[in-house]
């Protein structure tokens, strides 16, 4: 849990723009809720010296000094680079360097590195031209390179890999040290977009767990392209998939309904749930769908969603989901306890929409 600089800042965001986003995830609420990460993405980077280290560009004055800061408010920096010489946004990557970078991270006193694939897919084409096997192999060796130089310096920094979901990451990404792995390409601040990658997760459920989770992205609450009903069904499904809840907003300046979404206790705490199993969908009719998250303690999360453009009623079946009649059912949006009747909780759900359910024996 913590925020990312990218979905709304990109390559504006500056030294200010952090501490900023440190201070607002305190006086915001967020820390309390859980959030815990403040991340740099691309274009803090600045030149080389002679001796190959990495310095911050003008932007970023002393990584050193801003990590402290973050620190300072029980908060941990996160950073951003690839395995290629350049980053997305063309500024300087690990290539070569892989050693000295992840050293480098550790005396700033990094605690999160986000290592994008990048330039490095210029690399595996020109190293294995039309061989997409011995590609995947190049890409795999330099993000194991990267997290074991990463342990080598002694310093727990957790290891996200950023390729877009190529060559079933989620098959091989725990092996090469990742915590969690980008399964799709890059989200957007619109429903479709939202939905495209978070609806299309089904599968993926059985390569997550404590430690190594599939990630779907970060995400776009707060940044103004979706209605309050769309962010709701975007954190109620990013919680079912026991994603990592990285916020893309400016923190700065948030609405009373963005804070009641990033802050829902009981929707961060279906996320958060320390069995650490991820959900899938149990049920689709027509535009609507049901998915579930086995949670601890016996209870379950369900997700009741509407895709459609108009509202929907939706039927929870308690027996179809291996519950009793009398289960226990919270309304995690409401924040209050429902009742099923005769082993049924029939709800109407708004245009692209969720209700959100614990259900409990």
């Amino acid at each position: 849990m913590g925020w990312n600089s990218w979905n709304h800042f990109a390559g504006k965001v500056d030294d200010a723009d952090v501490r900023a986003a440190a201070d607002y995830m305190v006086s915001s609420g967020m820390k309390a809720a859980g959030y815990t990460y403040i991340n740099i993405d691309d274009t803090w980077q600045g030149e080389r010296d002679a001796q190959g280290f990495i310095h911050p560009n003008s932007k970023f004055p002393d990584m050193k000094a801003l990590a402290d800061y973050v620190h300072s408010k029980g908060l941990r920096l996160g950073i951003y680079s690839s395995p290629g010489p350049k980053t997305c946004a063309g500024y300087a990557g690990s290539y070569g360097h892989v050693r000295q970078d992840a050293d480098t991270y550790a005396k700033w006193g990094i605690d999160y590195l986000k290592y994008d694939l990048c330039s490095f897919r210029d690399i595996m084409q020109k190293e294995a031209p039309n061989n997409p096997e011995k590609q995947n192999q190049l890409m795999i060796a330099a993000y194991r390179q990267m997290h074991d130089a990463l342990l080598a310096t002694g310093r727990p920094i957790v290891f996200s890999l950023c390729q877009y979901g190529w060559d079933d990451v989620w098959k091989w990404g725990a092996s090469v040290g990742g915590n969690l792995w980008r399964t799709t390409g890059d989200i957007q601040d619109n429903y479709a977009r939202m939905a495209e990658i978070g609806f299309n997760q089904l599968g993926l459920a059985k390569y997550a767990g404590p430690g190594h989770w599939n990630d779907p992205d970060m995400l776009e609450v707060g940044n103004g392209g979706m209605t309050y009903d769309e962010y709701k069904t975007h954190m109620s499904l990013w919680a079912i998939l026991a994603a990592p809840l990285l916020a893309g907003n400016d923190l700065s300046h948030m609405s009373a309904q963005t804070i009641s979404i990033l802050t829902n206790r009981e929707v961060i705490a279906v996320d958060q749930d320390p069995l650490g199993k991820e959900g899938s969908r149990a049920f689709a009719v027509g535009m609507t769908e049901i998915w579930t998250r086995p949670l601890s303690h016996g209870a379950l999360a369900a997700g009741l969603f509407n895709r459609d453009t108009v509202a929907h009623s939706v039927t929870l079946d308690l027996h179809a989901i291996g519950y009793p009649a009398n289960a226990k059912l919270r309304d995690l949006w409401e924040h209050e306890d429902v009742s099923a009747t005769n082993g049924r909780y029939t709800v109407t759900v708004p245009s692209h929409g969720v209700v959100m359910l614990k259900v409990s024996r």
